[in-house]
């Protein structure tokens, strides 16, 4: 079987969002969402500026052309704060479990969107494991105790206790399909074959006007006094610096380097597993049971990601 650099790219950016997950779980639930989604693009910019300094001697990647730019910063924008702010609301109006058995659908839009755009297609092997990966994501996130994500217990209650349910169905779906197009748009802006652009480059830009983007939504909603009050815990900023390393630094750039190598719905599909790796160090660093379900659906998302490195 031969590797290709975009499966390995996105089984690597899968294993960097689980480190993220981890490290962003504590963060979190010291200065909470809203301070951590800000902070987190800003500290990884940090980080992308200085490998800019290193790599190419500039801290921006301004010898990039405008329509790069303009693609990659629309990518940013919609992948990473619209998505991000969609999900979010989804999680209060139907809870996490169902909000991201929806979201889990992303790399079938992505998919299609390929086709359309790029004109990619997918072997039936590619689309088996597809759907195994997805069936397999499904039952873990369904296995999942509310406790055992670091969520009260009526944060992940069942869709018919939700009142809002119908908006939140809508919201992941919105989330889902802004993941799907930030993925597209940092192709079409970062390129692939010869000539592509350094994804770390590609990834600055992304976010970059995802930080513009984060910096608006504060303005209208007020809420910057908790960037304040996190700033004074070192505790959370800490751990808020290695997930935001893990995640907007390398995790990002990776998954732009794997869309770049590869078929972009395959890549996502690979990248969609970390609720199946975060099993693990849940078990082992914060001792948390694992049910039959969880380790049934981790072998079923792995033989799906198995086929897909075929594909």
């Amino acid at each position: 079987m031969e590797l290709n650099v975009g499966a390995l790219a996105a089984l690597g950016t899968a294993f960097a969002w689980t480190l993220t997950a981890l490290t962003f779980e504590y963060a979190g639930k010291r200065i909470g969402a809203v301070a951590l989604n800000f902070l987190r693009l800003v500290i990884g910019c940090l980080f992308l500026g200085l490998y800019g300094i290193a790599a190419r001697g500039a801290f921006l990647p301004l010898d990039a052309p405008l329509s790069a730019w303009a693609w990659l910063g629309a990518s940013g924008i919609m992948g990473l704060v619209l998505g991000d702010l969609l999900l979010f609301q989804a999680f209060i109006d139907i809870g996490s479990r169902v909000a991201m058995l929806v979201y889990a659908t992303a790399p079938a839009f992505t998919a299609v969107l390929g086709f359309l755009v790029f004109g990619e297609r997918i072997s039936l092997i590619g689309v088996g494991g597809m759907c195994l990966t997805l069936v397999g994501i499904a039952i873990v996130v369904f296995g999942r105790r509310p406790e055992a994500a670091g969520l009260p217990k009526d944060a992940a209650g069942a869709l018919p206790d939700r009142p809002h349910r119908g908006r939140g169905i809508a919201l992941a779906a919105g989330a889902t399909i802004a993941q799907a197009g930030g993925l597209i748009l940092g192709k079409l802006g970062a390129g692939s074959g010869v000539g592509a652009m350094d994804p770390f480059a590609g990834t600055q830009i992304r976010v970059s006007a995802g930080v513009l983007g984060f910096a608006i939504a504060l303005l209208a909603t007020r809420s910057w006094r908790g960037i304040g009050r996190a700033l004074k815990d070192r505790k959370a900023i800490a751990s808020l610096s290695l997930g935001s390393f893990f995640g907007p630094f390398l995790g990002v750039s990776l998954s732009l380097l794997a869309v770049q190598s590869g078929n972009v719905g395959i890549a996502s599909a690979i990248m969609s597993i970390v609720p199946v790796l975060i099993i693990a160090p849940s078990a082992m660093i914060l001792k948390e049971k694992v049910a039959l379900r969880e380790i049934l659906g981790s072998v079923v998302a792995v033989a799906g990601v198995f086929a897909l490195f075929l594909a």
